[in-house]
């Protein structure tokens, strides 16, 4: 399944409260989810408070990913989620960019 869309980004974030901030539509951009990462509660609460850590998942998937006219990034979230975090790397390890989603 393919999940594409237009999503706000952030250049290095620091948590979630970065991501859900007042934005103009025209500066949302299109994105492409290239994998699905799903993380434990505990895991995905710790991911959205502390975005500047380096992710082991990011590591084994950052290849996929790419910014240009269309992000192609990961989607970090959990099962049964109803939200998480578009995610493309910096050095395949942190969180270059990120953008909130939401079903």
């Amino acid at each position: 399944m393919s999940v594409k869309g237009r999503a706000y980004f952030v250049y290095r974030p620091e948590s979630l409260a970065d991501l859900r901030r007042p934005h103009r539509p025209e500066e949302e951009r299109p994105y492409a989810v290239v994998k699905r990462i799903y993380l434990l509660r505990i895991d995905y609460e710790n991911f959205i408070t502390d975005l500047y850590a380096d992710r082991q998942f990011i590591e084994d998937y950052g290849h996929l990913c790419s910014e240009g006219e269309e992000y192609r990034c990961l989607l970090v979230t959990t099962r049964g989620g109803e939200d998480g975090i578009l995610v493309t790397p910096l050095e395949e390890r942190f969180v270059r960019s990120a953008a909130y989603w939401a079903v």
